[in-house]
């Protein structure tokens, strides 16, 4: 089934016509507003440890064990990177005020003392390496840009933008650009539309597909969307058959991980939580179990879930099950944060006052009167979508690269078993010739890291610098990308690389150290 423009259109009469509307305003009474807030924080936290022990527990596979609850482990997401990390961007815009500039947002998480994973690590290099703010995550500066982490970053842009989905975009053109772009962008577009959307309406399908208008049709993240729609509409009762069909169609084009069973892609991860919505039926118990199972990063993808939820029922109508611990620890502080539960919550109610009244609604103790927004789509940017990795290029094949000079063998251990190669003087060089459209070469970043110039045929095409402030790359599923480049002509290509002694001031050495090569068609 296509999903047309008509529908989306038609999904915004819903939600509209599901209001109390006053003219050109939505008007939300105040408690009413207070209880989906608190629903929203408090949705955030059961979903992220409702899926936690599952998490990349099932890769290729449905999660087919059974899961447990107690409602204790609410307390466990007071250390979860999923809240804390845009908690981190809440603690700016209240320092500094919503209209904060990007290059402010980026430091403050740049400096943040919790570590990083993915595109977010990549984010945090590119700012030390003096690359603009607004630039961080460009295609060509991030391979890990269409990573999940601005989906699993985003909620709160949602919860501060009650019905006013333009303000939302707005927010995630400028937060979003620090770690993400193109799907990885309209991840967060997304998944904040529906928070501002659930706002208005309990009907999770024209909260879904309303969402959509958001973000381009073109992209693939849109694509993938109206993929799980499409299946819904076909058997409503039967997720395993989608999950099947968004398997095949979607899981082997992960562009962070794919030499991994496990996908971090925001697409895939984004569609089990559509599937989650449409399949659980506004039910918490079964919107979650279909989330968790459906596999991948659970603990991300169910919290998503479960905020959407929390925001059309109110806390007050969450199942005491879930949140019956949540008093317990309500005023302490998240990691890295000043912010408790309590704090986000009233935090997001000023935030809330501040954007209804700045885009021409008004705020009093009863009411919020909230002045409609009609859903735009962001410009379209092509990202990623559709590349795959046709072969694997370990460093040790000595049958494929060619080294000169001071060349070691390095393994990490500790559980991370696989060969290294690494230069360790100025001068070396290392050479492969491959057939394809792209060659990224994986490795580690490092205190000791040194600097390399890179050619393409024999050009020379970028300067890469290896050294970070900490060891960066251990254990395959967070590896750093060395260099990259995907857009070359389809045929047969030699990369090389030579070590230079001009190395970071802040570097302690001049090595590089290199594990594989993935080679792209």
């Amino acid at each position: 089934m296509k999903i047309s423009k008509l529908t989306v259109f038609a999904a915004c009469m819903l939600l509209l016509g599901a209001c109390k509307s006053a003219g050109d305003y939505v008007e939300i009474p105040a408690d009413v507003m207070n209880d989906k807030v608190k629903g929203a924080w408090a949705g955030k936290m059961i979903g992220v440890m409702y899926g936690r022990p599952m998490e990349f527990a099932a890769n290729s596979d449905i999660y087919r064990d059974s899961i447990k609850w107690d409602p204790k482990n609410i307390e466990a997401a007071l250390l979860e990177d999923d809240i804390y990390g845009q908690l981190n961007f809440m603690k700016t815009m209240e320092l500094y005020g919503q209209d904060v500039s990007i290059d402010s947002l980026a430091k403050n998480f740049a400096y943040a003392e919790f570590a990083l994973c993915h595109a977010n690590l990549q984010a945090r290099k590119n700012y030390f390496d003096g690359i603009p703010a607004a630039e961080l995550s460009y295609p060509e500066n991030s391979i890990h840009c269409e990573d999940i982490d601005f989906q699993i970053e985003c909620d709160f842009i949602g919860f501060v933008n009650p019905c006013m989905p333009q303000s939302s975009n707005k927010m995630c053109e400028k937060v979003g650009a620090i770690m993400s772009a193109a799907d990885g962008m309209y991840a967060g577009m997304y998944v904040s539309a529906m928070h501002t959307l659930a706002y208005e309406t309990d009907d999770i399908k024209a909260i879904v597909n309303a969402a959509l208008g958001a973000i381009p049709a073109e992209s693939g993240y849109a694509q993938c969307v109206r993929d799980v729609i499409s299946c819904y509409e076909k058997d409503p009762e039967n997720w395993k058959a989608a999950w099947d069909f968004m398997a095949e169609k979607w899981a082997p084009y992960d562009i962070c991980t794919p030499y991994l069973p496990f996908n971090i892609d925001a697409k895939l991860n984004g569609a089990y939580v559509v599937m989650g919505l449409l399949y659980g039926q506004g039910d918490w118990a079964k919107t979650m179990e279909i989330t968790v199972r459906c596999g991948q990063d659970t603990d991300c993808n169910t919290a998503t879930a479960a905020a959407v939820l929390g925001i059309i029922d109110g806390y007050e109508a969450i199942p005491e099950i879930y949140k019956s611990y949540l008093p317990e620890v309500a005023d302490k502080c998240f990691s890295h944060t000043d912010y408790s539960y309590n704090k986000a919550v009233s935090q997001t109610l000023a935030f809330i006052k501040e954007n209804v009244e700045k885009n021409g609604g008004s705020v009093d103790d009863k009411v919020y009167k909230i002045k409609k927004q009609q859903i735009v789509p962001a410009a379209f940017v092509k990202g990623f979508t559709g590349l795959e990795v046709a072969e694997l290029v370990p460093v040790t094949d000595q049958s494929r690269w060619k080294m000169t000079g001071q060349w070691e063998d390095f393994v990490y251990g500790d559980g991370d078993d696989a060969p290294y190669k690494v230069s360790t003087t100025p001068g070396d060089t290392l050479e492969t010739e491959f057939e394809g459209s792209g060659i990224a070469i994986l490795g580690s970043w490092n205190t000791d890291g040194g600097r390399a110039e890179v050619s393409i045929d024999g050009k020379p095409v970028k300067t890469i610098d290896t050294y970070y402030v900490s060891e960066a790359g251990k254990y395959e599923g967070n590896r750093a990308y060395l260099f990259y480049i995907l857009d070359l002509p389809a045929g047969k290509h030699t990369f090389s690389m030579v070590n230079l002694d001009n190395n970071n001031s802040k570097s302690s050495g001049n090595k590089l150290y290199v594990e594989k090569a993935l080679i792209y068609k």
